[in-house]
């Protein structure tokens, strides 16, 4: 007679799993994260059974004193996790049934590991935005810190990678800011969204035990059962969600890494990055690299990648659950350990750096980035724009031919383009008066930019 398979679920079969195949589907050498909310999720589970009359007294407590052991087990790294096991959940079942016997048989009741893995993902990734919120809030309060240090700081404001106009360092911090705020209410959003428990969903069709789910909802902290039991264990939204708001995230954090690499170049020489977010050069003795923000920039890469195979992942599977969902967790966890990473790196670097105000100075004097102050002043002098406009352009023409900066020409240079210009001009045609005249909401002046920090602190201490 052929040996049966002698798993928890194999009472259907004839023979075991091929070894191959245990290997290859088993997941329990990446889910095994999940085990410490797999047991929060398993402690209410039982808790909502004892409840409804399904465990006595004796066998929630039996349950309950089971998991502390392993939940201690798992936090010091002494479970024994098993491949022909599959996955974090049976290994548990499996090791509370060997510590308390056949209570722990009871404790699956009214669920399936479809229900359950979608309750243990959602409960970890909660936290895990939870983590990413506090990451990005203390980033942002360093970038505060740098842009209130350099409210005042002048340099070219760039279009194009051409110097446009002057603006102030600490501005510039505080466009970083807001970036990284969108990024917080996105990920807000999905936490919020993701809320929903699937558990008592059980494999598709619910179950025909009278679970009290809005009990198990409130003891695991989400907002409601979810509705739908086809839904609940097949959807993967949240997690497809929380990628897509971590590529933008990573977007922002590429074009904070790129700003960072060039200013730390020799020709910019803008900033000086701390020397223990930088290498050197095994053959090149005066290097230092810029690898922290060159790595976060790399890494963006990966988390769009990730977002793309979950997204091919689930674009054709039927309900309910299949599967192919064993392959969201990798993609997830990854996504999830990168974002982490890179905002905790940023958030100790970038208020650390310092800041060379005398090249930024020079370097916004280049490019006559006061140009649109004198179609401006033009303007306010009776001149339509579009006429300032050739004006300031034929004059700045005139200012390259003869190798000098706007602000360095005589006034009779400037009255032989246009007769209105007088002496005042030249309030305009300094760097401090270009930002100083930008004193609007949301405009770089150092007045507007102190406005705009303490606005900041308290949208983010609220």
């Amino acid at each position: 007679m052929t040996k049966k398979d002698s798993r928890m679920w194999g009472g259907r079969f004839n023979e075991p799993t091929d070894a191959f195949v245990e290997a290859f589907t088993a997941s329990v050498e990446f889910d095994q994260r999940l085990a410490l909310v797999d047991i929060q999720g398993s402690l209410a589970h039982a808790k909502m059974l004892h409840k409804i009359g399904v465990l006595d007294d004796a066998e929630h407590e039996s349950i309950t004193r089971g998991m502390a052991q392993i939940s201690e087990e798992v936090s010091n790294g002494r479970f024994d996790w098993s491949v022909s096991l599959e996955d974090v959940h049976m290994n548990i079942e499996a090791r509370l049934t060997e510590l308390i016997g056949e209570a722990g048989k009871k404790l699956h009741t009214g669920r399936s590991r479809n229900d359950q893995v979608a309750t243990d993902i959602r409960l970890y990734l909660r936290a895990e935005i939870g983590a990413c919120l506090t990451q990005i809030r203390t980033f942002q309060q360093g970038l505060l810190d740098l842009a209130e240090r350099e409210a005042e700081t002048i340099m070219p404001g760039f279009t194009h990678l051409q110097v446009a106009q002057p603006i102030t360092f600490g501005h510039h911090m505080l466009a970083w800011f807001e970036m990284l705020e969108r990024d917080h209410g996105r990920l807000k959003d999905c936490q919020q969204r993701m809320n929903s428990m699937p558990l008592g969903a059980a494999a598709l069709a619910g179950t025909s035990y009278a679970l009290d789910r809005d009990y198990t909802a409130e003891l695991l902290g989400f907002d409601a059962p979810a509705r739908n039991s086809l839904d609940a264990v097949s959807d993967r939204d949240f997690a497809i969600e929380f990628c897509a708001t971590a590529a933008i995230c990573m977007t922002h954090l590429s074009r904070m890494a790129e700003e960072l690499v060039l200013w730390s170049t020799a020709q910019f020489n803008f900033i000086q990055l701390p020397d223990r977010y930088c290498t050197g050069s095994s053959i090149m003795p005066q290097k230092k690299n810029p690898d922290v923000p060159e790595l976060v920039r790399g890494k963006s890469g990966r988390v769009f990648g990730h977002l793309m195979s979950l997204l091919t992942l689930m674009k054709s599977q039927p309900l309910a659950y299949n599967k192919d969902n064993q392959e969201d967790k990798e993609p997830l966890f990854d996504v999830l350990d990168t974002l982490r990473g890179c905002l905790r790196a940023f958030a100790d670097m970038v208020p650390k750096l310092s800041v060379n105000r005398e090249v930024m100075y020079a370097s916004a004097k280049q490019g006559y980035a006061t140009a649109t102050d004198l179609a401006d002043y033009l303007v306010n002098k009776g001149l339509a724009f579009r006429d300032a406009h050739e004006v300031v352009g034929s004059v700045v023409a005139y200012a390259i031919d003869k190798g000098k900066d706007l602000s360095d020409c005589k006034l009779q240079e400037l009255q032989a383009f246009e007769r209105r210009i007088e002496a005042d001009v030249f309030d305009v045609l300094s760097l401090e008066g270009s930002v100083n005249a930008r004193n609007v909401i949301g405009g770089t002046a150092p007045k507007q930019v102190k406005i705009q920090i303490a606005a900041c602190r308290k949208l983010i201490t609220d």
